[in-house]
């Protein structure tokens, strides 16, 4: 995602450090597929769409960010294709639920 060709899609990832975000990533993933609670010991709970409420999560965006997730799956050959299936579909539905989240927000600061 740090260097997608995007300009607006790498814009959302400019304030963070690749480092820490790749961590972060990593022991998420780690935690919720079933292995140590490594984020939450770290972070706390995930909260993810107050964690991803300063950006602008967008149907777009989540498309952009799934891409990125795929590419990174298809270049790990030791991930089956059943668990690279399952992977795809977690991240889909994680990717849409902040986007769900990104317009509960945007909704509620137009409510006067």
């Amino acid at each position: 995602v740090y260097n997608d060709e995007e300009e607006w899609f790498r814009s959302i990832f400019a304030n963070s450090k690749k480092e820490e975000a790749i961590q972060n990533l990593y022991e998420f993933f780690v935690e919720r597929m079933g292995g140590p609670t490594l984020y939450s010991e770290r972070k706390g709970d995930p909260a993810l769409i107050g964690r991803h409420r300063p950006f602008p999560v967008t149907h777009q965006a989540a498309e952009r960010w799934l891409h990125h997730m795929e590419k990174a799956l298809e270049s790990t050959p030791y991930i089956d294709a059943d668990s690279k299936l399952k992977m795809m579909k977690f991240f889909r539905h994680t990717a849409f639920f902040l986007v769900a989240g990104d317009e509960l927000k945007n909704q509620n600061q137009r409510v006067p």
